[in-house]
């Protein structure tokens, strides 16, 4: 599988997760790569000090670069998917901005992803989305202070039914609102390829269209989330169209691997680990 030109790090949120967390930028290093990111990954949105002195020293060890870091998204495993929309959840992110960004800017992370919410009963949709706008321009303010960008990014409907953002217009419209109403050009779109696919789209379209907009591009295979070459996505004609396209960010590996996470790379030449350039 040909990934020539591409850049590609590893989620330890989703990968790796046979160990604690504070031993997965050491497996991901001996694994051959050189950048991660990761889901926020303390129970609250603002852990202790030596919680977030812990995974720091842990990232540093490992001689890995922190690339991606969502904001607090909540209760992920109970079926939160993010904060920022929701009433019963907009204080708990506006909360997590300083320490996120903070942690981010501690690791030279430069890319902050933002989970958009689910819609909750008996709240006018509009208003989720004023107050979406709202936190989200705080988000980009922040991450502008560090030099970061925002990300936004469509998911799976089939998994997320109550979640807004289907479509990768759905995710480029808030993006566009957002660097509106701030000025700043920080906010991004994240191409989750996987998700896309599962909601329908025609995933060599979205590239040709949306490129240009694109913060970071993720990677799993359809329908199970395993890693490339376990389902139906063309990746060689997809990192094909990526190059092609100019992409020069990173690709992100969050997939959920079939069997161990060490043995799930064999579609990835080492030399391609978190690097730009080579043949695959």
């Amino acid at each position: 599988m040909s990934a020539r030109g591409l850049r590609f790090d590893i989620n330890l949120s989703i990968l790796f997760t046979e160990l604690p967390l504070l031993e997965r930028p050491a497996a991901a290093a001996s694994a051959g790569f050189t950048e991660i990111e990761l889901w926020w990954p303390f129970a609250g949105p603002t852990p202790a000090d030596a919680e977030l002195d812990a995974l720091s020293r842990a990232i540093r060890d490992a001689g890995v670069d922190l690339v991606g870091l969502n904001f607090d998204a909540g209760d992920m495993p109970a079926g939160d998917r993010g904060l920022l929309s929701r009433p019963s959840g907009s204080a708990r992110f506006r909360d997590n901005i300083a320490v996120a960004t903070g942690f981010a800017e501690s690791l030279g992370c430069r890319a902050l992803n933002a989970l958009y919410g689910n819609r909750e009963d008996g709240v006018d949709p509009q208003a989720q989305d004023e107050l979406a706008l709202e936190n989200l321009a705080s988000a980009a303010r922040a991450a502008h202070r560090i030099g970061a960008v925002v990300l936004i990014e469509s998911i799976s409907a089939p998994e997320n039914p109550r979640y807004p953002l289907v479509t990768a217009a759905d995710a480029v419209a808030v993006v566009d609102k957002v660097n509106a109403e701030t000025g700043l050009g920080n906010t991004t779109f994240l191409c989750d390829l996987y998700h896309l696919a599962r909601n329908g789209e025609d995933l060599a379209a979205v590239i040709d269209t949306h490129a240009d907009r694109f913060g970071h591009v993720q990677i799993a295979d359809t329908p199970g989330r395993g890693q490339p070459g376990t389902g139906e996505l063309d990746f060689e004609d997809l990192f094909r169209r990526l190059v092609a396209a100019g992409y020069t960010g990173r690709v992100g590996l969050e997939y959920k691997p079939v069997g161990p996470s060490a043995d799930s790379f064999g579609w990835l030449p080492r030399e391609l680990r978190g690097t730009e350039g080579g043949a695959g």
